[in-house]
């Protein structure tokens, strides 16, 4: 799986990026799972062509060591579909930049 990972991560730091994460992305089922949604002015055109598939997101895994973010765009009204791919340059540089934003916004030193 092709990741995004800020790793090292102290203990103040985990608890300011869950505070802000459950604040601002959605929670999945799974404890420490968020659902970022993706930007719909960056949908590929495939993305773009099964509306019905979507609303498209990323994954961020946030645990007390690390935070990993999968770099492949997700739905959930499907499992498999052409419209579920790794990201391409434009949606990958766009999750990079927001979880940047957030390390930056929390003044937490990556």
């Amino acid at each position: 799986m092709k990741q995004y990972v800020i790793d090292e991560l102290r203990p103040e730091d985990y608890t300011k990026l869950r505070s802000h994460l459950s604040d601002h992305f959605e929670p999945s089922d799974i404890d420490g799972i968020y659902w970022v949604t993706l930007d719909r002015k960056i949908l590929s055109e495939v993305q773009e062509d099964h509306a019905e598939c979507g609303p498209f997101y990323f994954a961020i895994e946030l645990d007390h060591s690390k935070m990993a973010c999968e770099l492949l765009v997700r739905t959930k009204n499907k499992i498999r579909c052409s419209c579920i791919s790794y990201a391409d340059p434009i949606q990958r540089d766009w999750l990079i930049g927001k979880v940047d934003a957030i390390f930056e916004r929390l003044g937490i030193m990556a």
